[in-house]
């Protein structure tokens, strides 16, 4: 059984199938135009300078199933501040991917974020039952790379010259991520989620520490 068009509720957000009219106002807001253009430096498509070409393209993830697209909306305000999506699905090997994440400024470094990587995350393992879960990038992202190990994946190597994205060779960092890791990963994501873990200011009291 693949993934499916799900919800997935949070504390701080939640996972929704991806609607290209009802999100695509707070997603523009929040990641594109002009003054968004470099949170698209590292992703396959983008930046989007003109709405037009927005919306296009929001339309054309939300029919897609692979990449199956998601928005991530705050639990606070009820509005997209990011999406992703789960790719290169495997059903019949039990492996799939998180990628094509793009989290607006609103979402960066917020337990938002975090949250929704824990959510995707336990959706695979605990309602999908797969054995692998991996994550990719460009082996130059070092903000991705060092997303992936605090959030639990494990590097396991770099395939040299992998793809050309728009016009540039790509090496991919690769990481991932096992069903029998996932125990210690999910006690650890409850664990920071956990509103004792954040001061009246809402700053961390302690780190997310995935051992990998």
């Amino acid at each position: 059984m693949g993934p499916a068009r799900v919800t997935l509720p949070g504390r701080y957000v939640t996972v929704a199938p991806l609607d290209p009219i009802s999100h695509a106002e707070s997603l523009w807001e929040g990641c594109g135009g002009a003054a968004n253009a470099e949170l698209w430096d590292w992703m396959w498509d983008g930046p989007f300078p003109d709405r037009a070409s927005f919306d296009e393209q929001l339309t054309a993830k939300a029919r897609s199933e692979d990449p199956l697209f998601s928005a991530y909306i705050e639990t606070a305000n009820g509005r997209a501040v990011g999406l992703g999506s789960f790719m290169r699905i495997d059903d019949k090997n039990r492996v799939i991917e998180v990628g094509s994440l793009m989290f607006g400024r609103a979402m960066q470094r917020t337990r938002a974020s975090t949250e929704a990587m824990y959510l995707m995350a336990k959706y695979v393992f605990e309602e999908l039952r797969y054995r692998r879960y991996e994550w990719k990038c460009n082996a130059l992202n070092e903000p991705s790379r060092r997303t992936a190990l605090r959030l639990g994946f494990t590097f396991e190597g770099i395939f040299r010259q992998h793809m050309i994205v728009k016009g540039k060779n790509r090496d991919t960092a690769w990481f991932a991520m096992l069903d029998g890791e996932w125990p210690a990963r999910k006690a650890e994501f409850e664990r920071w989620l956990d509103s004792a873990n954040f001061d009246e200011a809402g700053i961390q009291k302690t780190r997310l520490t995935q051992a990998n």
